[in-house]
């Protein structure tokens, strides 16, 4: 741990590195996953309806926004790794992150579907390379204080949560201000907040992110990742970009629909962003001590659950205990495989490993949205579209639960 720790600082300037505040690094890593996910990509489940409304869309096609982000996150997955490579992890991951509010600035701007359309594709490759990015310096900052890795890492990706919440209590403010002012569109003025966010969220976690350094090339070290080694983890994870994305498109449009007020609304979303970060402290001990896929099949199992919720009843409890619990687990499940790729290989194969569970979970966020949206404009409705979803997630816990750890297990430092 003192040798990796020594490395790192090594490769950074000196009035950056502050190996007393690792918490205090994390945190602020943390923004990136608060602006890859719950600025980019989850705000857009709290602005479905507003935009559905205004602009006449059927749930197939609301659905497929989404699915242009999935999209344009593969594609980001797929070229992330050579351009860390060529320009360095950090760098990627402040130009991933400025081109993620550029675009969301630009939804602001627009009307037309297609523009729109290939607005959230654009903002799913700038999400990628933020998130791949930020998941390797979040691995780096856990491999220099081993002790607390799990709980470090989890910190990372719980992020998102305050991308959440942030968009739980922005959006609403944005939209009613425009309505007030009489605008064409109101549902602009949220994109156009919440793309100068994201620039704000970059200006905040440049330098810390930068304490973390680039890890040296090491002598005869070669990235290697044999899917073959990881295919049940894989493919759970890929139902889980299946399942976990249908609720989050879609759970806001079903709740007004049911006839929720708009203020236990942006309550519902909030905690659920909240219960995002407390996920960090939660799992952390199970993410340290799983070497396989356990903690994926517990998580994908929990998810499945919870989700289905909605679906089944509109009784308030139980909607924001739908909300809180799904909020406290689902990005612990992208952790779990940060902390799976983590445990099993070499730090210079973890871009490779990363990239590719990124790869798998963004092929199934593709599927997802169009799937539950296809559905919701059958005769079953939303309700139908989250039971699907659920099911898609119970599969990736039987999936992830034969998932066992490479035989020799790589040491890290």
């Amino acid at each position: 741990m003192k040798q990796s720790h020594d490395i790192a600082a090594a490769h950074v300037p000196t009035q950056y590195v502050s190996p007393r505040r690792p918490l205090v690094t994390a945190l602020a890593l943390s923004l990136a996953a608060a602006v890859a996910l719950g600025l980019s990509r989850f705000s857009y489940g709290l602005l479905l309806p507003s935009m559905r409304d205004d602009l006449s869309w059927s749930y197939l096609l609301a659905g497929a926004m989404n699915t242009g982000n999935a999209l344009g996150y593969f594609i980001g997955a797929l070229a992330t790794p050579a351009l860390m490579r060529r320009l360095g992890v950090w760098r990627l991951l402040i130009t991933g992150s400025v081109l993620a509010g550029i675009f969301m600035l630009l939804s602001g701007m627009v009307t037309d579907a297609t523009a729109l359309f290939l607005q959230r594709v654009c903002a799913g490759v700038a999400s990628a390379f933020i998130f791949i990015a930020g998941g390797v310096l979040a691995a780096r900052l856990g491999s220099m204080h081993n002790e607390r890795a799990g709980f470090l890492i989890g910190l990372y990706y719980g992020g998102t949560g305050f991308g959440i919440a942030l968009s739980a209590l922005l959006v609403p403010v944005a939209l009613a201000s425009a309505q007030e002012r009489g605008t064409a569109h109101p549902w602009q003025w949220p994109w156009l907040a919440l793309g100068l966010t994201c620039l704000v969220a970059t200006a905040v976690m440049a330098l810390p992110a930068k304490t973390i350094g680039e890890a040296p090339p090491r002598q005869g070290g070669k990235q290697r990742f044999a899917a073959k080694d990881f295919s049940f983890a894989l493919s759970g994870y890929f139902m889980f970009g299946v399942g976990y994305i249908g609720y989050m498109t879609f759970v806001v449009a079903l709740l007004k629909q049911q006839g929720m007020p708009a203020g236990l609304i942006t309550l519902f979303y909030t905690l659920l962003g909240l219960a995002v970060v407390a996920s960090s402290r939660i799992w952390a001990r199970m993410l340290d001590r799983f070497k396989g896929g356990e903690s994926l099949a517990i998580l994908n199992g929990i998810l499945g659950a919870v989700s289905i919720l909605p679906a089944l009843t509109s009784a308030v409890p139980v909607v924001f205990l739908s909300g809180i619990v799904f909020g406290a687990v689902f990005l612990s499940v992208v952790a779990s495989t940060t902390a799976l790729v983590r445990h099993n290989l070499p730090p210079e194969s973890w871009p490779a490993g990363i990239s590719a569970f990124t790869m798998a979970f963004a092929f199934g966020q593709i599927v997802g949205p169009t799937m539950v949206g296809w559905i919701a404009d059958g005769s079953g409705g939303l309700e139908r579209g989250l039971i699907v979803s659920a099911f898609a997630l119970f599969i990736g816990a039987a999936l992830a639960s034969r998932q066992k750890a490479l035989r020799r297990p790589a040491e890290v430092s």
